[in-house]
């Protein structure tokens, strides 16, 4: 009993916490972060993202105070501001303390680090002076701008030290800066503290610009609407709206909240979110996403998601998840750095005692050049060129409406060779309309009747059109009772006494035999490109129905596009094999057909043994399959299964994004080994020429700051993907 006290009394103690922690704008930064942090007791589950700037943990306070693990980050040089749990707030009154922080995007010039590079730069420039109108002070002018980097950056070394990251970069500067020092190089000191912290600070400054790409759709939610209340709307703080209330959205407004419409019709412009270029039709019925403009008629619009729930919040969301989330070329690189920088620091100590100690060559020399190359063992550009790269494709892609949903899976959706597509709500619109009633026995409407009466209640879209075909014929729902379905054969329920089911026609045939069942009417339509199910009361054929679910329009180019590429398409659906072909040969792809889910793993298994596969599904009955592809991709339009289901999800429904997300993937990786290209390729350089004499310590670090921002910039190009 008493263990079992102890044990709520821990979990009571345990809390979920979210922090700010201003100035980690790097990975090196993330690990030296996270490296502490796995030392403090009762800290778990720790997430950091650089690029947001956000840390998440969970931390049980009866183990380690909050206080105390906020001192931590701070004695490593950051600063820490918890954050609460809204994502968007829209309005200025209702702000809190989440938005405050994550709007902390000062110029450059007002940031801590801004602020000691100006006093260094000030200094460095004040000795450099001195030295010209005293050259007896020469030697001397440029200390302070030494020491004042020394008492900063040393400072922060040290705490590093007690924190576990022994080889940390500003250790490295540190021990060079001391060692110039120590030969009496005052300058060529100076010169290191200014050029890494300038360094520091454009690294900054490059995070900045990266975040701004996605905090600007914070913008995107007006801060106001119109709230209808009775005959009358009122303007109302857009944070503070509520599920199920009502606004107005008048031409030209952005919409506040994510809704369905109830009244009007207009044309909204989703691009901000969706990526769609063109203004998409809304009607009663339609959804309609915060940030959208309105463009032609007055809307009014059923609130369906709070402020910090709607499909913007949610975008920003993932895009943070996915950019903190490692890719396996980030994490072999972490390895390699590992051992890289151990490795140069003892090539320097090597270099500075054996050619004095085994020849008696000069010290003076040889600490210089051991110097400098301990600064070019700084792995900073090279840890970079991965996770900034990665990030950057991510925030591109997000801004056209293709969420991918970590660096693993970026990397992976260019390596794929076969994408394999479900057909109806991927393929083709999922909104198929009858088009054939074929009575066996009785008349189309007591078919329908029958028909309509199972289907009543299910979202499935052969239900859904049987629904609608029903209403608008004006024939009455009849009762029903045990409704249930049978996946991939039929669904079922009592209708007056008698077992009715809308079966497929191969279930039809297993059920009650072929007798009855006119096969060739059957393979006509299906030849037509239609589905058709087949309608049982008590397994006695009753009729046929026939529907046809139309190509996306832009699935024939998207195909091709993904035919360009060297990508293979193919089509697995449950449908028969005459309706599979008939969609397939309209827009060249393979088709596997007539499958069950569990049909569908097995060939997916087998894509998979010629090449890495992606699936592309609804998210919702395609949920196996897209979990045992390398890649799941979902079609979701920003439903909650889209957006949580798979690897990605494209915001637009367009199948031409999947071509899209093919060559955002390999420009990704493309940028990926230029980076490491550039960060490997100048330190090769450098250690050649340090070990020869030829590179001052200034240029040993401008090495590693020059890779860096070279790194970073190059980065920075895969944004211009995403407009």
């Amino acid at each position: 009993m008493q263990e079992k006290t102890s044990a709520l009394a821990a979990n009571a103690g345990t809390r979920t916490l979210r922090y700010k922690v201003v100035g980690m704008d790097c990975p090196s930064c993330v690990s030296k972060v996270e490296t502490a942090l796995l030392r403090v007791p009762g800290a778990d589950d720790i997430g950091l993202n650089y690029h947001s700037q956000v840390l998440r943990l969970t931390l049980d306070e009866a183990t380690t105070p909050r206080s105390k693990l906020e001192d931590t980050i701070r004695t490593l040089g950051y600063r820490v501001e918890p954050l609460g749990d809204l994502r968007i707030i829209a309005d200025d009154a209702a702000r809190g303390a989440d938005e405050a922080s994550a709007s902390e995007e000062r110029p450059w010039w007002s940031t801590p680090k801004g602020k000691v590079t100006i006093l260094i730069g000030i200094l460095v420039a004040a000795g450099y002076l001195a030295s010209w109108l005293a050259p007896a002070l020469e030697d001397h002018a440029l200390v302070p701008a030494a020491l004042v980097g020394l008492a900063v950056f040393g400072r922060r070394a040290v705490a590093l030290v007690r924190a576990g990251s022994p080889f940390s970069i500003e250790m490295l500067m540190s021990v060079a800066t001391v060692g110039a020092l120590f030969i009496g190089e005052a300058a060529e000191a100076a010169a290191v503290v200014l050029l890494f912290a300038v360094g520091e600070l454009l690294e900054g400054v490059a995070a900045g610009t990266a975040r701004s790409g996605i905090k600007a759709l914070s913008s995107l939610v007006p801060r106001t609407a119109l709230l209808i209340d009775g005959e009358a709307a009122r303007e109302v703080p857009a944070s503070r709206l509520e599920v199920g209330q009502v606004v107005l959205v008048r031409p030209g407004d952005r919409v506040p909240a994510d809704g369905e419409v109830i009244e009007g019709e207009s044309d909204v412009d989703e691009s901000p979110v969706t990526g769609e270029s063109v203004p998409v039709p809304k009607h009663v019925g339609s959804s309609v996403f915060a940030g959208g403009i309105n463009a032609t008629g007055a809307l009014r619009v059923r609130v369906t998601r709070t402020a910090a729930d709607n499909t913007i919040a949610r975008i920003i969301h993932l895009v943070e998840e996915a950019q903190a989330s490692k890719s396996p070329t980030a994490r072999w690189i972490e390895r390699f750095s590992a051992r890289y920088t151990p490795a140069v620091i003892a090539v320097a100590v090597l270099t500075v005692l054996v050619p004095s100690l085994a020849v008696g060559a000069d010290w003076h020399t040889w600490i210089y050049r051991g110097l400098a190359l301990l600064l070019i063992g700084c792995p900073c550009a090279l840890v970079l060129s991965t996770p900034a790269a990665i990030a950057s494709g991510i925030a591109a892609g997000a801004r056209r409406g293709l969420l991918i949903k970590g660096g693993a899976a970026l990397e992976a959706i260019g390596r794929v060779r076969t994408i394999a597509f479900d057909k109806t709500g991927t393929l083709t619109q999922g909104r198929p309309q009858v088009t054939d009633l074929v009575p066996l026995t009785g008349t189309e409407r007591s078919l329908l009747g029958l028909a309509a009466a199972v289907e009543n209640g299910s979202s499935h879209p052969i239900a859904q059109a049987i629904l609608e075909r029903a209403a608008a014929d004006g024939v009455p729902l009849r009762p029903a009772r045990d409704q249930k379905a049978v996946p991939g054969k039929a669904a079922q329920g009592v209708v007056t006494g008698r077992l009715v089911e809308v079966a497929s026609p191969r279930h039809a045939v297993e059920r009650g035999g072929p007798e009855g069942i006119p096969s060739d009417r059957i393979a006509a339509l299906e030849d037509e490109g239609k589905t058709v199910v087949v309608v049982l009361a008590d397994a006695q054929p009753v009729g046929l129905i026939a529907l046809r679910d139309e190509p996306r329009p832009d699935a024939t180019d998207g195909v091709a596009g993904l035919r360009e590429l060297g990508v293979r398409s193919v089509m697995l659906t449950g449908d028969n094999s005459r309706t599979g072909q008939a969609i397939g040969r309209g827009l060249g792809v393979d088709v596997k057909a007539d499958l069950l889910p569990e049909d569908k793993l097995r060939e997916i298994a087998a894509l998979r043994a010629q090449g890495p596969v992606a699936m592309v599904g609804d998210g919702i009955n395609d949920a196996p399959a897209l979990a045992a592809a390398d890649v799941g991709v979902a079609m979701g339009g920003g439903t909650d299964v889209a957006l949580e289901t798979a690897d990605a999800a494209l915001l637009g429904n367009r199948v031409a994004d999947i071509a899209a997300l093919v060559r955002l993937s390999r420009a990704t990786m493309a940028n990926i080994h230029q980076n490491v290209a550039i960060a490997l390729g100048l330190k090769a350089v450098f250690l050649v020429t340090t070990l020869t004499g030829m590179t001052d310590l200034w240029l040993a670090i401008l090495a590693d700051t020059g890779a860096t921002v070279i790194v970073t910039l190059n980065a920075l190009r895969l944004l211009r993907q995403g407009k």
